[in-house]
């Protein structure tokens, strides 16, 4: 090998090992729509023990809050009381006192069946009983477990909402 040629050698290497290095990883932004809540939460953070109640006459739904910087800033405004409406047959939505931060979250996601989110266009809370559409300026908050019967329906509901011990 003519020896101008042999200084290229070990640049070549190291060029192919991170090629090699890099196949196979996932693209991480892109979620299929049917990801779990944590799965997609995983951008901003890590899922939180932190756990809410909504109450609305005798139904409950227990909500697992994202470890983020929105779900801490949704946190610090419970107690609640707002009076849900149905949006599109999708979700319920409801004005908050204040718009949350969006510090660290994606410019969008596509929410499921029972993910507890902010819209930030409007400042209202937005909470799915169907999957809904890729959304820009929602922002994921957490997640209803269990049972999300009770939250569909055209009919207002007032519920409040609570921090559990």
């Amino acid at each position: 090998m003519p020896k101008g040629l042999l200084g290229l050698v070990p640049m070549a290497l190291a060029m192919a090992s991170i090629a090699l290095a890099s196949c196979g990883q996932a693209e991480p932004s892109r979620q299929p729509a049917s990801a779990a809540p944590s799965d997609v939460q995983g951008i901003s953070g890590t899922q939180s023990m932190t756990m809410i109640e909504m109450v609305s006459g005798a139904r409950r739904w227990r909500v697992r809050l994202a470890d983020s910087p929105s779900s801490r800033d949704f946190l610090v405004q419970l107690p609640l009381k707002l009076t849900l409406k149905d949006y599109a047959g999708t979700e319920k939505i409801a004005d908050l006192p204040r718009k949350l931060t969006r510090e660290g979250a994606p410019a969008a996601i596509t929410p499921i069946k029972g993910d507890v989110t902010f819209y930030a266009p409007w400042g209202n809370l937005a909470i799915f009983y169907e999957d809904g559409h890729h959304s820009p300026g929602l922002v994921h908050l957490g997640r209803i477990e269990g049972d999300i019967a009770g939250l569909s329906g055209s009919a207002p509901m007032e519920v409040s909402i609570r921090t559990l011990p």
